[in-house]
């Protein structure tokens, strides 16, 4: 076996709130476990605790590691040691691939994680080239496409860009979504404003598209002469105007078992209604629920914009009398909007409709902080750190 194929490969799917990361890394594992025979890792990412994306990971029955309290690039050393945690499992059980899904307000994934990944345990892993997965209707809108539904603020829309000028693929993910004349028209103008990247066109609920971007990812391997040019102030500052939600909740029938994706129906339709009327901007909306008795059960549903749908993504096949309920939340609006906006939720919906008890087990609120990058490797700067 040579040097490359003893090594683990690192792949990073990044992309903003609410594009599919998690529905295209959770079809990208199974693709690898059953089409491929490979072993996978997977490694979350939030600002907070209590992810949904590691619920579903865990609920597919893959081996999670979570990175709280700050993105990859501020928390490089945590990466580092979610993979080595990880492969402590029985030698058969070992991952050879590692998909990474980052924060999706997150930015300069290259210079801060994989550059430094590569120089620093290049003879532990092969690092995968940078796929930014973009949701057709939202991407149309930033670039002005698309004059539709409520706007992001510059600085925040400015993240949503520089993701996509690092992108080495950007994958236009839900093309079921939109028509063909506006996936045309997409297409046209991410290949004319961001030349360096191939595009791509998939459905990851539908699983169209997908192999040909996961073979490239298998056999590609990053370039990391192109460096991001960007303002940390200007990403600071746009981080800082999304707020972040994370709760978790324990419920319970009073009288009869009770449904449980219907429970989620109305948790997401009641905030989605009460967001809007706080003139919230909406990034991403996401909750499970996990009946107490068995974890690879789940129930899951997104909303990823004020003008869409709550969808349900994972049903529950029978009704159920106790189980754990995760909700996160990320818009562009005042933390507090969000708390006040659950509490009402939780209790109109909860306690006065649904009839079933609830105990909020954590839950927290806050604006993400300014990214200090653990490493940032530029072409002036091969290795610098703070």
């Amino acid at each position: 076996m040579t040097e490359r194929d003893s090594r683990a490969r690192y792949i990073m799917i990044g992309g903003f709130l609410g594009a599919g990361k998690t529905t295209a890394i959770q079809a990208f594992a199974r693709y690898l476990s059953e089409k491929k025979g490979r072993r996978v890792g997977l490694i979350t990412n939030d600002q907070g605790v209590g992810l949904v994306d590691s619920a579903l990971g865990r609920s597919n029955q893959f081996p999670v590691e979570e990175i709280a309290g700050g993105c990859f690039c501020c928390r490089f050393d945590s990466l580092v040691e979610a993979a080595r945690e990880l492969v402590k499992a029985p030698l058969e059980e070992v991952p050879d691939v590692f998909l990474a899904e980052p924060v999706g307000s997150c930015t300069d994934l290259v210079a801060t994680v994989s550059v430094p990944l590569q120089q620093v345990y290049g003879e532990s892993y092969l690092v995968a080239p940078l796929s930014v997965v973009v949701d057709p209707t939202r991407a149309l809108r930033v670039l002005g496409l698309d004059d539709q539904g409520r706007k992001f603020s510059k600085n925040v829309v400015y993240i949503y860009r520089k993701q996509l000028q690092e992108a080495d693929h950007i994958v236009i993910n839900k093309i079921d979504s939109v028509s063909l004349d506006y996936l045309e028209t997409l297409k046209e103008a991410l290949g004319r404003e961001f030349p360096q990247a191939r595009v791509l066109e998939v459905s990851a609920r539908e699983g169209t598209g997908l192999e040909e971007w996961f073979e490239l990812l298998l056999t590609e391997e990053m370039d990391s002469d192109r460096y991001l040019e960007i303002d940390y102030e200007k990403y600071a500052e746009g981080e800082a105007l999304l707020g972040w939600l994370n709760a978790t909740l324990a419920i319970q029938a009073i009288d009869d078992d009770f449904d449980g994706n219907n429970l989620l129906q109305e948790m997401a339709s009641s905030l989605r209604l009460n967001l809007a009327g706080r003139e919230v901007t909406i990034a991403h909306l996401k909750m499970t629920l996990t009946p107490t008795d068995d974890p690879y059960e789940i129930a899951a549903i997104n909303l990823v914009r004020d003008d869409a749908e709550p969808e349900l993504s994972h049903h529950l096949l029978e009704p159920i009398d106790e189980g754990e309920l995760l909700l996160n939340i990320r818009a562009e609006c005042d933390a507090n909007q969000l708390k006040e906006a659950c509490d009402l939720a939780f209790g109109e919906i909860l306690n006065d409709k649904l009839g079933v008890k609830f105990e909020i087990q954590r839950s927290e609120a806050f604006q993400p902080g300014k990214p200090v990058p653990t490493h940032r490797v530029t072409a002036e700067a091969p290795m610098a750190m703070r």
